[in-house]
């Protein structure tokens, strides 16, 4: 028997000019603050996506996959928040099947989210 692992890519993208509105309205240094901030608050409530979905905290799961979807908006990730909405559906719905597939695809796309616009901004947290 064969098993066979399956690896999803998706691209992600950054609104940049959502970013970029960012920037001309804040300045440099206030929105690279912002962006840091949010970046860290992000991969904080990503870590504990994972740990509430484990303890099957739903509401918990719920109100912190809520407070993504803000936090995403804000720095342009559009992908990031519309999975992070797609979550918080299941948890509505109480699908946990698609609860255990969407909560994956939010964590794998917010790490590559994360990855994405450090790397783009070239930021050191």
């Amino acid at each position: 028997m064969q098993v066979l692992q399956i690896r999803p890519l998706e691209q992600v993208n950054l609104d940049q000019e959502r970013l970029g509105a960012l920037y001309s309205q804040l300045g440099e240094a206030s929105a690279e603050d912002i962006v840091c901030r949010a970046l860290e608050e992000l991969a904080l409530r990503m870590s504990h996506c994972d740990r509430l979905y484990r303890e099957q905290n739903w509401p918990d799961l719920r109100k912190n996959t809520r407070s993504l979807i803000a936090i995403a908006d804000q720095i342009g990730m559009q992908k990031l928040a519309q999975v992070a909405g797609d979550v918080t559906r299941c948890i509505d719905a109480g699908d946990t099947n698609g609860l255990a597939a969407t909560l994956s695809r939010l964590l794998r796309i917010g790490e590559k989210s994360l990855t994405t616009i450090w790397d783009m901004q070239d930021l050191k947290i």
